[in-house]
């Protein structure tokens, strides 16, 4: 079965250029285009794609609000597209609810195995990259001393720290000495409990309460 897609980019030759990988892969169906950030918003609302390709800076309205409205009202899945890497507004979207980002020049199977991932419910947290920007943006604001978000179990909270640090579940069952099930059971409850909509969310919500430190790994 297909992943459905849309694409939102204000430049129609890097629109173009995204919808010519993807057709001529199977498995992936380009369902719609946007050329701004209300157009994006408009064409999910009525197409409801599995995944957004979404720029952060078009006109009318940023990639940032778009964000926030489509992950509010569907349940596609957003993934940022950026010319930098460190990009100020990629992490105010991952806020908002996206489920991780790519720069536009990443390699063909990088864009590819981007989609499956974020398509199949996953966040795109694994590369370094992801883990650097949101230890930047963190470090910029003043956090208050470490402190165990009130709504975890202790376990969950240490399971969430090692989240944080950018660890596969697998991973995470290898220091905790656990099952990779329990893990994966910690990690849903510790997503519904914080409202999360995905990893990426609950990895910034431990930055910011001071669990993780940036730069710690």
């Amino acid at each position: 079965m297909s992943v459905t897609v849309v694409i939102a980019d204000d430049q129609a030759l890097l629109r173009a250029g995204f919808r010519k990988l993807l057709d001529a892969e199977p498995g992936f169906n380009v369902v719609g285009e946007a050329a701004d950030g209300v157009e994006a918003v408009s064409v999910v609302r009525k197409l409801r794609p599995q995944v957004v390709l979404m720029d952060i800076r078009m006109p009318n309205l940023n990639g940032l609000e778009a964000t926030r409205l489509i992950t509010r009202e569907t349940d596609a899945q957003v993934l940022i597209l950026t010319t930098y890497d460190l990009d100020e507004y990629v992490f105010e979207a991952l806020r908002a609810g996206a489920s991780g980002f790519l720069l536009k020049d990443s390699p063909a199977d990088a864009l590819l195995t981007g989609i499956t991932t974020v398509a199949r419910g996953d966040a795109l947290l694994a590369p370094s990259v992801t883990r650097r920007l949101i230890a930047e943006f963190v470090a910029r604001t003043p956090v208050a001393r470490p402190q165990r978000l009130p709504e975890l179990s202790p376990r969950e909270a240490e399971v969430l720290t090692h989240l944080a640090r950018g660890q596969s579940n697998r991973e995470i069952a290898g220091q905790l000495f656990l099952g990779e099930a329990t893990v994966k059971s910690h990690v849903g409850s510790i997503l519904m409990k914080l409202g999360c909509r995905d990893r990426v969310q609950a990895v910034v919500m431990a930055y910011e309460a001071g669990l993780v430190r940036p730069g710690e790994g």
